[in-house]
């Protein structure tokens, strides 16, 4: 796919095949995750947990479900593949902005792979909130010393169709500045 291309077709998928994502692929969108922009270039500052686990991913789900007060819900849409991105916070909003944007670029880049390959993929940042509240289900995720869970990102086949969509150039409130 041409960039423009995979990012007018990508969305948000919320279903899946129950069907393994394919080594290969897997690969292909981690070396999309390595290649993100990160500040300073401190790669050092962020940490990846790819998880197939289907145990593991079931307690997270039902951590997410809780954490959004219903239980019925499957904040990770019964997706084969999570990958969690952790980093370092403050807990001071301006100090996290660069790496709370790190993990977003991250997280973004992973997506686009997994469209350019016809993968479903959603961003999950709910889910991520509950997991890093759950002492227990954070030590399962063997994180070095002060990083803490900051967004996801689910990936698998997915029946839906990706196509190239209309996007309103006004969806975003724009002010130039030309002098």
């Amino acid at each position: 796919m041409e960039t423009m291309k995979t990012i007018l077709s990508r969305k948000s998928v919320r279903s899946y095949k129950d069907t393994a994502v394919s080594s290969e692929a897997l690969q292909t969108i981690l070396k999309a995750a390595n290649a993100s922009p990160v500040g300073m270039a401190k790669y050092e500052t962020v940490h990846m947990t790819v998880i197939q686990n289907p145990e593991l991913i079931q307690e997270i789900d039902r951590a997410g479900a809780e954490f959004f007060g219903d239980l019925s819900k499957t904040p990770l849409y019964h997706a084969p593949v999570l990958i969690v991105v952790s980093t370092k916070r403050t807990g001071v909003a301006a100090q996290d902005n660069v790496p709370c944007a790190n993990v977003a670029m991250i997280v973004h880049n992973m997506c686009l792979a997994a469209t350019d390959l016809g993968l479903g993929s959603c961003a999950i940042y709910g889910a991520t909130a509950a997991l890093s509240q759950k002492e227990e289900l954070v030590k399962r995720l063997n994180l070095p010393e002060g990083f803490v869970p900051t967004g996801s990102v689910v990936i698998g086949e997915t029946e839906e169709v990706f196509k190239e969509r209309e996007v309103p150039m006004d969806r975003i409130d724009t002010n130039y500045i030309n002098k």
